[in-house]
């Protein structure tokens, strides 16, 4: 019995110093989401009337003035799958490299290829003929150590000029959109080549613009349209970053209070066990007496 009480004491021990870990987890991921909500807050008013604007503008340029509109035959297509480059973030991994292994399902005619922006998912399709990192080196999650816009607009110029060049003829973001802290949303966005305004018969799609252009066509296409396709790219790394910060601080507060839950059915265990080693040893001091009175 003893032994037996030594073993659950050792599992509360563990399960106690795990609880502490993962409320320690949940409360810095709690810090780390109120600046990565705050900045994707803050882009994405931004981001998304830019694009509004491009898709229009682009519209109305021909594809010597703007080559990122230029429709072509897919038959190479680049996935560029943002994880983290950490664990510990419930479904928030899983959900990308499943929506990733799913497009290349569904892309079976065309050559594919995946670029992770993330650990997680470079650890899954570096063993695949997938795997690519472009002229990025070995390390492109590294983005993630220091993510701001110059670092994001060298990343997104390597692969504006994979498209630019035709070594790809369709290029997909795929990526987790923040909601909320509980809610992320597995997004697929096409980047390349820049989607058009679409319209239906009943005048119902997006509404065309007439702009008008200032100082010129030619600076709106050289300047404006590749700083917004970056800003684009921006605005899914952070929206992954505050998913991932909101993934991790959900299940460590669900881990946290899974390691409580264990450790009362262990402390009751522990008591009833310790509470039957001493009623033992009462029955036996007692029959030994009754044994001597005899």
């Amino acid at each position: 019995m003893a032994g037996g009480l030594k073993e659950v004491r050792n599992r509360i021990a563990s399960v106690g110093s795990t609880r502490q870990i993962t409320q320690a987890m949940k409360l810095v991921s709690a810090a780390k989401l109120r600046r990565a909500q705050d900045a994707v807050t803050q882009m994405r008013p931004y981001a998304e009337k830019l694009q509004e604007i491009l898709v229009n503008v682009s519209g109305s340029l021909d594809a010597s003035e703007n080559p990122y509109a230029v429709e072509r035959e897919a038959k190479k297509v680049l996935l560029v799958a943002i994880t983290s480059n950490r664990g510990l973030c419930g479904p928030f991994n899983n959900n990308i490299i499943k929506l990733a292994n799913q497009r290349l399902k569904e892309l079976k005619g065309s050559e594919v290829h995946v670029l992770c922006l993330g650990k997680k998912a470079g650890d899954v399709f570096r063993r695949t003929d997938h795997f690519t990192t472009l002229t990025l080196g070995d390390t492109p999650h590294e983005i993630f150590d220091h993510l701001d816009f110059a670092h994001t607009s060298d990343v997104a110029q390597v692969i504006m000029d994979a498209f630019r060049s035709g070594e790809y003829d369709r290029v997909e973001l795929l990526y987790n959109r923040f909601v909320n802290a509980a809610v992320q949303d597995v997004r697929c966005e096409q980047m390349l080549p820049i989607q058009q305004v679409a319209g239906d018969a009943d005048g119902g799609g997006s509404k065309e613009v007439d702009y008008i252009f200032e100082p010129s066509r030619e600076e709106i296409a050289s300047n404006i349209v590749p700083n917004t396709l970056k800003i684009q790219l921006y605005k899914a790394l952070l929206d992954s970053q505050a998913s991932e910060h909101g993934a991790r601080m959900t299940a460590m507060h669900k881990a946290t209070e899974n390691a409580g839950d264990l450790l009362r059915d262990l402390k009751l265990s522990y008591n009833k066990a310790r509470q039957a080693a001493i009623t033992a040893e009462i029955l036996e001091i007692v029959g030994g007496a009754e044994a001597l009175e005899g």
